[in-house]
């Protein structure tokens, strides 16, 4: 063994720097998805418009969000735990499906306290829709060159075009009294793609062209001066910058992604981190020799509970009968909530709520979450996966936290 390790060695060696050669010599294939990641170099990522903003609100606060709305503003509020109240500029551009109707509810307040929220999307979240009463419709472009040109009311704003696109997003429907129509998108007719829409005491600011935004249409030319001029709509304030590097739970939470997500995207690192884990693994191999005689191993008696459960959970499954499998999970999680908080729950109402979540520790913005949704659940006469599949996010979050 001692003889031809030194072979392997070389052999392993050679390999590996083959790769490396290879790997770092190949062409790479550009990336054309529609991110909208402030972190991404790609050409649909934001990482130019995020290093510019601080150059745009120049002597003013830029705050990156990496949470839900409905978390961050509440603990950025005046009664929260947060560093700062939070005031200024909100801006999402491109996925804002992820919102949910209390996060939603949280930006309309921001609003309605004197602030300015900015979207630009395709489509909002339909809580948006209903509430602000718009609609957003597609036109396909007719012709071949996909081009389309993005100008201003004000005609002393520069107009710029957009290419790689398919057709126009466009407010189709509005209250055209009211809102203030700012912009337009025209491949063969002009529509309106950008209005100001008074709320409370702030405004909201709807624009559906995100991908204006990104690195590949901002370094193209002067292209970036209609973003400049649509972003001097904004007040000269603090801005918070919603990410995309995030991670969801049922309450909104969310965490930044690791840096290693960087790393793996240039290809030298990646392969420099393969390397080293090749030469880690090797490592291991040849050292692990048995440094004692072999311990037999003795299984432990093996539990059957957890196996007779999965085979009933599977019958029901099997049936579709997710009514009566979600009223079994909500019956075990009462009954845990009054053996671990001896709390009575015969009634769910707010009362209830605010002894849970005195008792559990938990915020109790999500423990009535959790409770209503559950309600809402008992009140249903049919049930789908998705609504139990939703129940045990939220109560599993419950106990994660």
């Amino acid at each position: 063994m001692k003889k031809i390790l030194p072979i392997i060695l070389i052999i392993i060696t050679l390999i590996v720097v083959a790769a490396l050669t290879f790997g770092i010599k190949r062409t790479k294939t550009i990336d054309w998805e529609e991110s909208f990641n402030e972190r991404s170099n790609k050409p649909y990522g934001l990482s130019v418009l995020y290093t510019e903003l601080p150059n745009l609100f120049e002597s003013y606060k830029l705050r990156t969000v990496y949470h839900q709305p409905s978390s961050y503003l509440y603990a950025n509020s005046e009664y929260g735990e947060g560093d700062h109240d939070a005031k200024g500029n909100y801006i999402i551009i491109g996925k804002s499906d992820y919102l949910s109707n209390y996060s939603v509810n949280k930006l309309l307040d921001f609003v309605d306290k004197g602030n300015t929220l900015f979207i630009s999307d395709y489509y909002y979240p339909q809580k948006i829709h209903d509430t602000l009463n718009i609609d957003v419709d597609f036109e396909y472009n007719p012709k071949k060159d996909s081009i389309s040109e993005l100008s201003f009311q004000n005609k002393n704003l520069n107009a710029t075009k957009i290419d790689k696109t398919e057709g126009d997003y466009y407010f189709s429907s509005f209250d055209s009294i009211n809102y203030t129509v700012l912009g337009y998108a025209k491949t063969d007719k002009k529509r309106v793609n950008f209005i100001k829409i008074p709320f409370g005491n702030g405004s909201i600011l709807l624009h559906t062209e995100p991908k204006a935004f990104t690195n590949y249409h901002i370094l193209k030319n002067d292209r970036y001066r209609y973003i400049e001029h649509v972003l001097s709509y904004l007040p000269d304030d603090d801005v918070y910058f919603d990410s995309y590097t995030k991670r969801q739970t049922p309450y909104g939470d969310a965490e930044q992604e690791s840096n290693l997500r960087w790393f793996m995207e240039q290809l030298s690192f990646r392969w420099a981190w393969y390397t080293a884990l090749i030469f880690l693994l090797l490592f291991m191999i040849f050292n692990a020799k048995r440094r004692q005689r072999v311990i037999k191993i003795i299984k432990p008696v093996q539990n059957t509970s957890l196996a007779f459960i999965k085979t009933i959970s599977n019958l029901y499954i099997e049936t579709q009968d997710y009514k009566n499998l979600t009223h079994k999970k909500i019956t075990y999680f009462l009954e845990k909530i009054r053996t671990d908080f001896n709390i009575d729950t015969a009634i769910l109402d707010d009362d209830f709520i605010k002894k849970l979540a005195s008792k559990s520790g938990r915020k109790k913005d999500d423990v009535a979450q959790l409770i209503n949704y559950i309600k809402w659940l008992q009140s249903k006469d049919e049930l789908t996966e998705q609504s139990l599949i939703k129940l045990n996010k939220f109560i599993e979050a419950f106990y994660s936290q």
